[in-house]
């Protein structure tokens, strides 16, 4: 670990600092900090000053998981930058950043209040809205559109060793490893998705990353940003109702309707590329994210031993006689978890 890293949740003095130079506190001010639950690579905290309540998030050098699987901590500038440019296109969908402190790491966003409730709570719960999905797709593709061959989105997301750290290696070149039968045709995606620079890329567009509140969704968790294939979104998320469909299998047309209204409002929105190349790349990819939640280096934690049995045998045969339609992804995942 970094020897000059600063654990912000355990240094009430330098929230302090941290707040005093934004003009959010007073010199005599304690911060009240409390740690929220999120995601395995960033703290997370809320902090209460007398001009209101705010989230800090700060990356973290050795990722929450059991695997080492250590990244750059310069990746929350990526996230910063991210935010920024959504926000430009999509306001309201994602978090306000009210400024950022280059020493620690970190940055101070808006605090999104008890209105809005983690989208893959709800789904775990059975609670299914195609609206969400539907709103969800909207939202990414517009993103995805607005920044697509933008010579100035490519030069300042140009963070291809940071995604590869975060995303490709640790979902697919681990898989990779566990699977060694299929690691060429794993390298093979890596390498096509390493290739398609097409647009500004979410990189972590999972529904624990998506608020559903009272203008709808919002986005957060963007420090896998990077100027590449809008593909790995897409697929990102689409197997999330894939792995919630194994988990829960008397749900799994609701899941998959999920699934299909996303889809939909997605390709709206693609005039950026021929719909049936991107569509391709994206139903290829899904199986292979879809094991590596299995076998690679994040695996969902909700997944029992016969759950995990059963996604694995589904994306290894899916690997093997890849379809290049999403229609035709969704009909084989929704038979085998249907059976």
């Amino acid at each position: 670990m970094n020897l000059e890293y600063i654990d912000v949740g355990k240094s009430p003095e330098t929230v302090a600092r941290i707040f005093v130079g934004l003009g959010l506190a007073d010199l005599e001010e304690i911060p009240e900090i409390t740690p929220l639950t999120g995601g395995v690579s960033s703290g997370i905290f809320r902090i209460d000053v007398a001009s209101g309540s705010f989230c800090l998030k700060q990356a973290l050098p050795q990722l929450k998981v059991a695997k080492e699987w250590k990244v750059p901590v310069e990746r929350v500038f990526a996230e910063i930058d991210w935010l920024h440019a959504a926000e430009q296109i999509v306001p309201g969908n994602v978090p306000h950043v009210i400024g950022q402190d280059d020493a620690t790491k970190s940055f101070v966003m808006d605090f999104l209040a008890g209105d809005h409730v983690v989208w893959k709570s709800e789904l775990l719960a059975g609670r299914i809205d195609p609206d969400i999905a539907h709103a969800v797709g909207d939202v990414i593709g517009r993103i995805h559109a607005a920044t697509a061959h933008s010579r100035a989105m490519a030069t300042l997301f140009a963070t291809d060793q940071n995604f590869y750290a975060i995303r490709l290696e640790p979902y697919l070149a681990e898989t990779a490893r566990v699977h060694p039968q299929l690691a060429s045709y794993l390298h093979f995606l890596i390498q096509r998705t390493q290739n398609h620079r097409i647009a500004l890329v979410h990189g972590d567009l999972s529904p624990k990353n998506i608020l559903v509140g009272p203008r709808g969704p919002v986005l957060i968790d963007a420090e896998c940003a990077w100027f590449g294939d809008p593909a790995f979104d897409v697929a990102f998320c689409l197997n999330h109702f894939v792995l919630k469909s194994v988990h829960t299998p008397r749900l799994v047309e609701g899941y998959m309707s999920l699934f299909a209204a996303l889809q939909a409002r997605y390709f709206s929105h693609v005039t950026f590329e021929p719909q049936d190349q991107l569509e391709g790349r994206i139903a290829t990819l899904l199986p292979a994210l879809a094991l590596a939640r299995v076998d690679g280096k994040s695996p969902a934690e909700y997944l029992g031993e016969p759950e995990r049995i059963r996604l694995r045998n589904a994306a290894v045969a899916l690997l093997h006689q890849p379809r290049t339609r999403l229609d035709d992804v969704r009909a084989f995942f929704t038979a085998e978890f249907s059976a």
